[in-house]
């Protein structure tokens, strides 16, 4: 059994006293339970075929609404992730069927990527994999208890995004 964030700071109160332990109760199960969620669904990709770089670009794109097509900027900016990645994930998903790419019809120098019929069973499949998934382990909160964390954990992930860009 694995010591408790309790424990740890209290450990941490006895040798070092006026070391700030506040936080040790929040991050601790924070980061515990981080390491959990990344396994499990790094499993649950596996047993569906997909990688999570894919998964991540083809749900931009099926959230995108039809037809299914955004920009390589656009896709960038709703990915979090630098263009050289995005040109990464989009040559291995052009690759595999997944999306095509074509100049963009509205005259710019843009490239529209579009999800094909494969990507879309792909991504459906997938998405039906993971979100039953996560359902299945959020389900240990009550209703109320959800409404309680979700405002809780925006507020602490936004404050530390502005602490550590």
């Amino acid at each position: 059994m694995s010591t408790t964030a309790a424990e740890i700071a209290a450990a941490w109160r006895r040798e070092r006293p006026g070391t700030p332990t506040d936080s040790i109760e929040v991050f601790t199960p924070i980061v515990r339970l981080a390491k959990l969620l990344t396994d499990d669904r790094t499993r649950v990709l596996r047993a569906a075929g997909i990688d999570r770089a894919t998964l991540d670009l083809l749900s931009v794109l099926r959230r995108a609404g039809p037809p299914y097509t955004l920009t390589t900027r656009e896709l960038t900016e709703r990915t979090l992730v630098t263009a050289g990645a995005i040109s990464q994930r989009l040559a291995r998903a052009e690759q595999e069927g997944l999306v095509t790419r074509a100049p963009d019809p509205s005259g710019h120098k843009a490239v529209a990527v579009t999800l094909t019929a494969a990507g879309h069973e792909v991504i459906e499949r997938s998405v039906d994999a993971v979100l039953g998934r996560d359902s299945e382990l959020v389900a240990g909160l009550s209703a109320e208890e959800q409404d309680l964390l979700i405002p809780l954990l925006g507020k602490l992930e936004g404050f530390v995004r502005a602490r550590v860009g």
